[in-house]
């Protein structure tokens, strides 16, 4: 069962508007949370779907999430985390607003805007808070450690999270998608095979939400992958160029 209504954090990213998208398609009213012209993409969802749709301005890096939540006038039924920002890995080492602005888009702020979610929506009917981790987090590369340190502590949070509400009915889902083709990866060289469609990550999200799932991986090829890349030796892992 889906609880209404559903909260999308980083609605305007591709994935976030994949969700809008499928959410809306389930019945369910959705709440555009984003950066922009976010009331544009809550009136086109409204005329394509027929759904109820509203949006609110939303930054995860404002540092206010409980005013956030107390503006919103209703108590989500859902929450999804989508925010996030890739960075780049040189800039991230060489200077540290860069590698603040990762930690801040990756970790602080999505943990901090989940618990103030998490203090509101306990006890709600099939409440459920979904966040969208990485991959990236599980283990440290040199190509991204900002980026994945952050990711790594996101999928550590909502482990805790989850356990945390365990008995309050509250479920938390943790989501790693791998490559996905959206805007943020654009430019970027990526495995066919191993590459999501947005559409895919979302479809993924509300069948694994409906199933109450913990951890998923939106291609569950990654699971594969991923115990490969924990299992290898520390000292060959710091010689290969990942």
């Amino acid at each position: 069962m889906i609880a209404s209504p559903v909260l999308i954090l980083g609605a305007r990213s591709d994935i976030g508007k994949a969700l809008a998208r499928g959410y809306a398609a389930q019945g369910c009213e959705v709440i555009l949370a984003g950066r922009g012209d976010i009331a544009a993409d809550a009136t086109d969802l409204g005329l394509r779907s027929g759904a109820k749709a509203r949006a609110v301005a939303f930054d995860v890096t404002d540092g206010a999430p409980d005013r956030f939540f107390d503006s919103l006038g209703v108590v989500p039924g859902t929450v999804v985390m989508v925010a996030g920002l890739l960075g780049d890995q040189a800039e991230s080492a060489a200077d540290d607003s860069a590698a603040q602005r990762v930690m801040d888009s990756n970790f602080n702020g999505p943990a901090r805007y989940l618990l103030a979610a998490a203090r509101r929506m306990a006890g709600v009917p099939d409440g459920c808070i979904i966040g969208i981790s990485s991959v990236a987090g599980e283990r440290g590369r040199a190509s991204n450690f900002v980026y994945g340190s952050a990711k790594a502590g996101f999928t550590a949070f909502l482990s805790g999270l989850r356990n945390a509400h365990a008995k309050t009915g509250l479920h938390v889902m943790t989501v790693k998608p791998g490559f996905v083709r959206t805007q943020m990866t654009a430019g970027m060289k990526l495995p066919p095979v191993m590459t999501a469609e947005p559409g895919q990550v979302a479809d993924a999200i509300i069948a694994a939400h409906r199933a109450r799932r913990d951890v998923i991986y939106t291609l569950g090829r990654w699971r594969l992958v991923m115990a490969v890349i924990r299992a290898i030796p520390e000292p060959l892992f710091k010689r290969l160029s990942l």
